[in-house]
C-alpha cells in the first residue's frame, strides 16, 4: 500500500507554511475561536469557508475576512449534528471555494447540568453536535478530499480529565472525540488524510463566557460553590490567560506542512493546565 506523503525536508519555511491554493472550513466559525481559526489560515493564504448554525453571521465573517486578508471566504449555513445539512453546505460552499483540504471540527456546545438532573434530551444534545458532529464533518471532509488533506478536531483539556461539576455530557463527548481522532488517523491515512487534535485549555470568547455564566449560576442554584469552575479553567503556568488567537496558531501548525509527520496525537493547548 503507498502513503502519499512526501517528504518536505527540502522546502524553506516560507512555504511550509503557505496555505495558498488549499480551501479549509471551519464548523462554528463565525466567532471567538473559529474565528479566530479562520483569520489564521487565511493570512497563510488559504481559501475559507465559514461554516456556522447562522447563515447570516458566516456571511459577514467571510466578507470580512476576505476584505481583510486578501483571499477568497464564503460563508453557508451548516447544523453538524445534520449529516444532510453537513453534505448541503460543502456543495455550495464548493461551486466558489472548491472542495476543503483543511477541515477543522471546532463546532461544540457546553450546558451546565448535574449529573442527578440531567435530560437524556441535554445529553443527546451535547453528543449530537461534540461528537457526531465531528464524525459528520471528518466523514464529508475525507469524501471530498481526493488529493488528501488534514483534519483538526478541536478536543478540550476535558478530552484528558474530568473538569468543573456539571459538565460529564461535555466531559465524555471530549473524551470520545479524542478517541475518534486516533481511529481516523488509522482509516484516513491510506487516503493521504492526516487527522490530529488540538486540545486547549478555556479561552476567553463571545460563547464560553456566556456558557460559562450560566453554568455558574446553575451551580449556585444547586448549591454547588460556583468558584470552583474558574479554579478550574484557570491553572495556567505561563502567568496568563490563553487567547483565541493562541489556539488559532497551534491550528494552523497543524494544518500547514510544518506537522506532516504527525497524525493521530491531540496536542494540549493549555498553558500547562493538564501536567
Amino acid at each position: 500500500m503507498t502513503y502519499p506523503f512526501s517528504d518536505v525536508s527540502a522546502q524553506p519555511l516560507s512555504a511550509l507554511t503557505d496555505l495558498t491554493g488549499r480551501t479549509a472550513l471551519v464548523t462554528g466559525g463565525a466567532q471567538g475561536l473559529g474565528r479566530a481559526i479562520a483569520e489564521r489560515l487565511a493570512e497563510a493564504g488559504a481559501t475559507i469557508v465559514i461554516a456556522d448554525l447562522d447563515a447570516d453571521r458566516s456571511s459577514a465573517a467571510a466578507s470580512e475576512i476576505a476584505e481583510r486578508f486578501g483571499v477568497l471566504a464564503t460563508g453557508v449555513r451548516m447544523d453538524v449534528a445534520d449529516s444532510q445539512s453537513v453534505a448541503a453546505a460543502v456543495d455550495e460552499a464548493a461551486v466558489t471555494a472548491g472542495a476543503p483540504s483543511i477541515w477543522v471540527n471546532n463546532a461544540g456546545i457546553f450546558p451546565s447540568q448535574p449529573l442527578l438532573e440531567m435530560s437524556d434530551e441535554t445529553w443527546e444534545q451535547v453528543f449530537a453536535v461534540n461528537t457526531r458532529g465531528v464524525r459528520n464533518g471528518a466523514r464529508e471532509a475525507a469524501r471530498r478530499m481526493s488529493d488528501g488533506g488534514v483534519i483538526v478536531n478541536i478536543v478540550s483539556t476535558a478530552g484528558f480529565r474530568g473538569t468543573a461539576p456539571g459538565l460529564s455530557a461535555y466531559v465524555s463527548s471530549k473524551h470520545a472525540v479524542r478517541g475518534l481522532t486516533k481511529q481516523l488517523a488509522l482509516e484516513l491515512a491510506p487516503r493521504g488524510i492526516r487527522v490530529l487534535g488540538v486540545a486547549p485549555s478555556y479561552v476567553p470568547t463571545e460563547g464560553n463566557i456566556a456558557m460559562a455564566t450560566a453554568a455558574m449560576e446553575q451551580m449556585a442554584a444547586a448549591g454547588i460553590d460556583p468558584s470552583s469552575m474558574p479554579a478550574a479553567m484557570s491553572q495556567s503556568l505561563i502567568g496568563r490567560q490563553g487567547t483565541p488567537d493562541d489556539i488559532a496558531r497551534v491550528v494552523l501548525f497543524c494544518a500547514s506542512a510544518l506537522s506532516l509527520v504527525m497524525t493521530g496525537s491531540t496536542l494540549l493547548a493549555d498553558a500547562g493546565e493538564t501536567i
